[in-house]
């Protein structure tokens, strides 16, 4: 595999990387090779390729006493992008004998970035989400849409707030927190926590709903970034579950 050679020259670079690491590298070369007219590719020619005569009189290649390294660390790569779905087997006969071609989603990313994505995306379980956003935000995320699958996210908090502190649509983003969570009478306030604990609960709830849902009302938020909305969608997934609480704690005969 010249290309491979090509694109980690170095064997310890190579053996250093994590299966899903080597995967993006791997990915993008099985790639241009199907784009040059290879109809199929087949992890036991491509092994084959490590330790053939491509490598014969002088060509650069990987040391001959580490090659069986090598071998194990695109193994694991390759499986590791049949295992998200991204090489699937080929029409026929020819997937029973282990060819392979890129899936749909696979011809998708234009470069590493993307796939980049595409394995943060992977970080957020559908199922841990709150019933009550888990579908939109979900898809907005996997699809790369950071800005609406956050936007949906807190918003998501405000509407459940709204609805279980029984408020009107005149109270909005913070002043809605705030009177919902205020520290001495508030409908969501748990009475039996300490006071401090109390205000805290509040500027939580005011904080993040001020700093993540209202500028995405406001104006275009551009989210680039999917690790920052990871973090954004996990908080407002716990503040929803403090909802929850609140929500069950005033239940006639609690």
């Amino acid at each position: 595999m010249k290309d491979l050679v090509a694109v980690i020259p170095e064997v310890d670079l190579l053996l250093s990387l994590e299966p899903e690491e080597l995967a993006g590298k791997l990915l993008f070369i099985l790639r241009r090779r199907l784009q040059r007219g290879e109809r199929y590719v087949h992890l036991g020619n491509c092994l084959n390729e490590l330790s053939g005569r491509d490598f014969s009189e002088g060509a650069p290649g990987y040391s001959q006493n580490r090659i069986e390294d090598v071998k194990v660390a695109v193994s694991e790569a390759w499986l590791w992008l049949q295992a998200q779905g991204l090489l699937v087997p080929a029409p026929d006969s020819n997937g029973q004998n282990g060819f392979r071609i890129l899936s749909r989603r696979a011809q998708t990313f234009e470069d590493e970035t993307a796939f980049a994505r595409h394995n943060v995306a992977r970080l957020l379980p559908k199922e841990i989400l709150h019933a009550r956003f888990a579908d939109r935000v979900w898809s907005a995320f996997v699809r790369g849409e950071f800005d609406v699958a956050v936007f949906q996210a807190t918003k998501s908090v405000e509407v459940y707030v709204r609805e279980v502190g029984g408020f009107g649509n005149e109270l909005l983003g913070v002043k809605l927190m705030q009177e919902a969570f205020k520290a001495d009478g508030g409908v969501l306030t748990d009475a039996t926590a300490e006071a401090g604990e109390r205000l805290a609960r509040m500027q939580l709830f005011c904080g993040a709903i001020g700093s993540y849902k209202n500028p995405n009302s406001h104006r275009d938020v551009n989210m680039e970034d999917p690790m920052e909305a990871l973090e954004i969608i996990l908080l407002a997934n716990h503040l929803m579950k403090i909802v929850d609480a609140r929500a069950h704690a005033l239940r006639p005969g609690r």
